[in-house]
């Protein structure tokens, strides 16, 4: 494989903005796909059963997901992922039942996050792959900064529209995918089967959550993520009944912020936090709890978006290097591709309970307020838990 270029590449600048795009159409066709189950009078819980769908997409394709990163040209794969999430918001657009069209975004979304983030040790060297990671979660938030409060405003004037809109968003990241340097793995595409690839699925799981720093980043993300999945649903009951607004845009401007502080705390991970020393952005994850838990209390509009840009500072300082461990720790052992992966898997699952949870008390009638209340304490009592069991060295037993 080729030496690394520098961290401003022209691979690296076509990946950032394939992310952008590919980040924004996924966020903003979030709040479009929800307004048109409402729009369909499909009922209540459909919300968070179309995010299931999404969901467990990841769930089932990621035994099969990160071998094809490993063995294929990255820029590639990221290209058919955009194609296959511009098939399934096309099929939106054409008025396939949403659940379908949902769920082919979320195939193309699982093809695609192992090879965003495996391309990142292939276009950087190891000593910016944080900075890298920084980079490419600040695309991410940007995308979802953008996305949300497009979708939120597009949709508010128009779900067609905002289908249509997001569809050309795929079609112009998959358009620039293109410019993606094509290197080829070492690892080869040996022939394809489905009992091979989850054994080699299940050994690579194993072995990854044998060495305590991989397991620290696994459990750290996963729950991040399960928690950021039914933090968006909360927020949209919330808003109307603590800040007594009904339309789409304020819950996407709130996602918005949140997003704003992702890029904050990215940079200032990127800034403070080597490999070295990744425990220091543990605490940060308890503080997204506390942030939760003060959802309850809130009840203005600066106060509201004060509370989620400090939600989204803790969490991008909590999130990126975790994401840079898991990567180097992938790049030790079987493949990034199959580490992210792996991630994938772990992530999804949390996510798929946690929104199923919040569906669940939803159900039954919690008010939201009491549901922010509980959820805040079992997150901060999650990130406390986690911090106190660290690994508590950068060396040694962890390292194997």
């Amino acid at each position: 494989m080729p030496k690394p270029s520098g961290l401003w590449s022209p691979g690296m600048n076509a990946t950032l903005s394939v992310q952008f795009l590919s980040a924004l159409g996924d966020n903003a066709l979030l709040f479009a796909a929800l307004a048109l189950v409402r729009r369909d009078h499909f009922p209540p819980w459909s919300g968070p059963l179309l995010q299931a769908f999404f969901v467990a997409t990841y769930i089932l394709l990621a035994p099969f997901v990160g071998a094809l990163a490993d063995a294929w040209p990255k820029g590639r794969v990221m290209l058919l992922a955009n194609l296959v999430k511009f098939a399934g918001a096309l099929s939106m657009c054409l008025n396939v039942n949403p659940f379908i069209g949902y769920a082919l975004v979320g195939c193309g979304a699982a093809a695609y996050s192992p090879a965003k983030y495996g391309i990142l040790g292939e276009l950087t060297a190891p000593k910016h792959l944080v900075k890298a990671n920084g980079l490419i979660e600040g695309s991410t938030v940007a995308g979802i900064l953008f996305g949300a409060i497009a979708g939120g405003a597009l949709t508010d004037w128009s779900i067609d529209g905002a289908l249509r809109a997001i569809t050309g968003c795929y079609a112009a990241a998959a358009l620039i995918a293109v410019c993606i340097p094509r290197v080829k793995r070492a690892v080869a595409m040996a022939r394809f089967s489905v009992i091979d690839s989850v054994k080699t699925f299940a050994g690579q799981t194993r072995a990854l959550l044998q060495k305590p720093r991989s397991r620290l980043a696994l459990t750290g993300t996963a729950l991040f993520w399960g928690a950021g999945a039914a933090l968006r649903f909360l927020v949209i009951a919330w808003v109307p009944v603590a800040l007594k607004v009904t339309n789409n845009r304020l819950p996407a401007f709130l996602t918005a912020m949140v997003a704003a502080g992702i890029v904050v705390g990215a940079a200032l991970a990127a800034r403070y936090v080597r490999l070295e020393v990744v425990h220091r952005a543990l605490p940060a994850g308890i503080l997204i709890g506390v942030g939760v838990y003060l959802l309850s209390f809130v009840h203005t509009l600066p106060y509201a978006f004060l509370l989620m840009a400090l939600i989204g500072i803790c969490s991008g300082f909590f999130l990126v290097p975790l994401d840079a461990l898991l990567q180097k720790q992938g790049g030790d052992g079987d493949g990034v591709g199959s580490a992210i992966a792996i991630q994938n898997f772990f992530e999804n699952l949390s996510m798929l309970a946690l929104v199923s949870a919040y569906a669940a008390v939803s159900f039954i009638g919690v008010p939201v307020n009491d549901v922010a209340v509980g959820f805040g304490f079992f997150l901060a009592l999650s990130m406390g838990a986690l911090t106190l069991t660290r690994p508590r060295t950068a060396n040694g037993a962890q390292q194997r």
